[in-house]
């Protein structure tokens, strides 16, 4: 199994919601962009609930609406040995230092997990510091959790609209 790495986080001053995935599956990592599968849906489930067209954005200009809309993301583990892309194959993982994070960040309201593994660490490490936050957790966009339909997804996903 080879180690992968996250990605450095994307925030600023202003993130008010700051969504947080596992870690980056192998397609995203060969173009060191979050989230660069094409099966994967959060790049269209967030720009519906942004109301931008994310999916037809330059890599650069979509991290740039995000942070124009006050989203930030990063992930819940710095690195991990896992062979493929999917959730249930990482071994050994280390978390990132949320905290840390979160304490640069004097607008943030809320935190939301992309993915039951993203939530399960990423609430286990924020401990009793989450409970300053509103925390979401959303069904996961990647493709693998295919059992949710894009609607129901999306109907959840919205929720975020509300602490932006």
């Amino acid at each position: 199994m080879t180690l992968k790495r996250c990605f450095p986080p994307v925030v600023d001053h202003h993130t008010r919601v700051l969504i947080l995935g596992s870690l980056p599956g192998e397609v995203s990592l060969a173009h060191s962009q979050y989230y660069a599968h094409r099966q994967n849906r959060f790049w269209h489930l967030v720009g519906e609930v942004i109301e931008q067209d994310l999916v037809g954005m330059e890599y650069q200009n979509r991290l740039a609406t995000l942070l124009a809309h006050r989203i930030g993301l990063w992930d819940v583990m710095a690195e991990a040995r896992r062979t493929g892309s999917l959730d249930s194959r990482i071994r050994d993982h280390s978390s990132n230092d949320l905290i840390a994070l979160i304490d640069t960040l004097p607008d943030l309201v809320a935190i939301a997990f992309n993915g039951g593994t993203a939530a399960k660490i990423g609430v286990k490490v924020l401990g009793e510091r989450g409970d300053k936050y509103r925390l979401l957790r959303l069904p996961s966009s990647s493709p693998a959790h295919a059992s949710v339909s894009y609607a129901a997804k999306l109907a959840i996903w919205r929720q975020l609209r509300q602490s932006i």
